[in-house]
C-alpha cells in the first residue's frame, strides 16, 4: 500500500461533485427561493423534486439530507416528510470494483487473509457498503468499505449545505444555522474515519459490558484501515419485525433500546447519535428475542461532561418546577441572551423531550402519534413562539443530542411500548456526580485511544 493518498480532498473530485449537487439541487433552491420571496407557499412538488435530486445523487448529501429530516421543523413540513422517505442504500460497487478497493487496503494477497469474501455486498449505505467474509479461523466478519473519493464528495456537500443554510438564515431569520451546520459537518467527517469508528466500536464495547440485552461487535484491528473497518458479525432481524409481537417482547426491546443509548450518556457522556432503523438488529435465543446488535458507531457524539450535567439539571428542574435550575441548565447547554420569554419558549420543547421520563407511571411515549410525526406539533409551537422572537442560536452540542432523543422515541412508537421511562432514567442518573463522570469518561475515552472533548 503506498503512502500517497489517492483519494484525499482532491480538488478534480470536489469539482466534478459541486457540479452534479449544483445542477440538480440549484434549480429546486431557485424555486423555493421564488416562492418565498413572492409569498408564495412551498407546493409540495417542489418538496418531492428536491427529494427526487438528492434520491438520484446518493453519497454523503443523502446522509446530510436524512439528518436535516431528523431535525424537528428545521425544514418546511413537506420537505421533511418527503426527505424521510429517501433510503440511504447506494448503488452497489461491482465485484471488480470490490477487489480493486480491498486490494488498495489489505494489499494484493487480501483474499488470503479470509477464508471468504462474498464480493456482493449485504448492505449499502450514503458512505460505504457492508460484506459478508470469513476469517482463517472461521470468524464471521462484517466488512464495511468505504466508497472511492468521499472525503471529496463530503467536502463538497457540505459546501453545498453551507450554502442552503445561508439561504435559509435569509428567508427564515428566526433560527440562526451556523452552530447546526458546524456540527453536523464535524459529525459527517468523523464519519469518513474508520479507524477512529473502530476505536467509538471499543468503547461501547467497554461501556456496555455489563448490559447483556445490548450487543456490541469485536473489532478486528488486523484487517481494518482508515477506510476499511471488519468487525464481528452480528446475526439478527430487523426491529420492525417485531411490531406485532407479545407486549412483553415489545417492551424488552424497548429496555434495551433505551439502555444502548443512554447508558453510555450517563457513564461516559456519550450518545449514539443515529437512531437509524438499519444501525440496530434483534437477536434471539431459543426462538425469542432477547435484545438488539448495535451495528453502526460512524455518527457518535463524544460530550463534555458538564452538557450531561445540564442534561440532569433540566430534568430536575422540569421535575420540581425548580426555574433557577432551569435557566442554569440552558446556560450550561450553550443558550445565549436567555430572558423570561426564551425560557418559556425553550420549554416547550424541553416538556415534550422529557415528557416519558418525568411521570412515574407505565405510559407509552405519545398516544396516538405516529413514528414520523413524533414531534412536529411541538416543534411548529416553537417555530412559530421563535418567529416572533426570533433569532435563537441552537447550540452546537445540542444538536445531536435532540436528534437521538426524537430518533429513539419514534421506535418506541413504533414498538408500542409500555413502559416507565421515567424509572428507566432515574437508574442511569443515581448518585450522579460531574466527578465522577469526569473519571469515568476520561478512563474510557484513554482505553479506546479517544482524544477527551474539549
Amino acid at each position: 500500500m503506498a503512502d500517497h493518498d489517492n483519494e484525499a480532498n482532491r480538488f478534480s473530485a470536489r469539482a466534478s461533485r459541486y457540479a452534479r449537487v449544483g445542477a440538480n439541487v440549484g434549480g429546486v433552491a431557485a424555486r423555493m427561493a421564488g416562492a418565498k420571496l413572492f409569498g408564495k407557499g412551498e407546493p409540495p412538488t417542489n418538496a418531492a423534486a428536491l427529494a427526487q435530486a438528492l434520491g438520484g445523487l446518493k453519497g454523503p448529501i443523502m446522509k446530510v439530507a436524512q439528518l436535516l429530516a431528523t431535525v424537528p421543523d428545521l425544514l418546511p413540513p413537506e420537505y421533511a416528510t418527503e426527505l424521510q422517505k429517501l433510503q440511504a442504500d447506494a448503488p452497489p460497487m461491482g465485484a471488480a470494483f470490490v477487489k480493486r478497493r480491498m486490494m488498495a487496503e489489505l494489499g494484493p494477497d487480501w483474499q488470503k487473509r479470509f477464508a471468504s469474501f462474498d464480493l456482493k455486498p449485504a448492505a449499502a449505505a450514503s458512505l460505504g457498503q457492508v460484506h459478508r467474509a470469513t476469517g482463517l479461523d472461521g470468524t464471521p466478519f462484517a466488512c464495511k468499505l468505504q466508497y472511492p473519493d468521499m472525503q471529496s464528495a463530503v467536502e463538497a456537500d457540505l459546501k453545498q449545505l453551507e450554502i442552503a443554510f445561508a439561504l435559509h438564515r435569509r428567508l427564515s431569520s428566526w433560527l440562526d444555522t451556523r452552530e447546526i451546520a458546524k456540527e453536523i459537518g464535524a459529525r459527517v467527517r468523523e464519519e469518513l474515519d474508520y479507524e477512529r469508528e473502530a476505536k467509538h466500536a471499543a468503547l461501547y464495547g467497554a461501556v456496555l459490558q455489563d448490559i447483556a440485552e445490548v450487543r456490541v461487535p469485536a473489532i478486528h484491528t488486523d484487517l481494518s484501515t482508515k477506510r476499511l473497518l471488519t468487525l464481528g458479525w452480528l446475526e439478527g432481524d430487523r426491529i420492525l419485525s417485531f411490531s406485532d409481537q407479545p407486549l412483553e417482547i415489545r417492551n424488552r426491546l424497548a429496555r434495551a433500546m433505551f439502555k444502548a443509548w443512554w447508558h453510555p450518556f450517563s457513564r461516559a457522556a456519550v450518545i449514539h447519535g443515529d437512531p437509524h432503523l438499519g444501525n440496530y438488529t434483534v437477536f434471539s435465543e431459543d426462538g425469542e428475542a432477547r435484545g438488539i446488535n448495535l451495528l453502526d458507531y460512524g455518527c457518535v457524539r463524544i460530550f463534555h461532561p458538564r452538557f450531561v450535567g445540564g442534561v440532569v439539571d433540566l430534568y430536575r428542574g422540569l421535575l420540581e418546577n425548580d426555574h433557577a435550575r432551569i435557566v442554569h441548565a440552558y446556560e450550561v447547554w450553550g443558550f445565549k441572551n436567555l430572558n423570561k420569554e426564551l425560557i418559556e419558549i425553550l420549554n416547550i420543547w424541553a416538556r415534550f423531550i422529557y415528557g416519558p421520563i418525568l411521570e412515574d407511571r407505565t405510559r407509552t411515549v405519545a398516544d396516538g402519534v405516529k413514528p414520523g410525526e413524533y414531534g412536529r406539533r411541538q416543534a411548529f409551537e416553537v417555530h412559530q413562539a421563535l418567529k416572533q422572537r426570533g433569532p435563537v442560536t441552537v447550540p452546537q452540542e445540542f444538536v445531536f443530542m435532540d436528534r437521538a432523543a426524537v430518533g429513539l422515541g419514534a421506535v418506541f412508537l413504533h414498538l408500542r411500548s409500555e413502559l416507565n421511562y421515567h424509572r428507566l432514567f432515574e437508574a442511569e442518573i443515581e448518585r450522579f456526580s460531574l466527578e465522577t463522570l469526569t473519571e469515568r469518561q476520561g478512563a474510557a475515552l484513554a482505553a479506546a485511544g479517544l482524544p477527551s472533548p474539549e
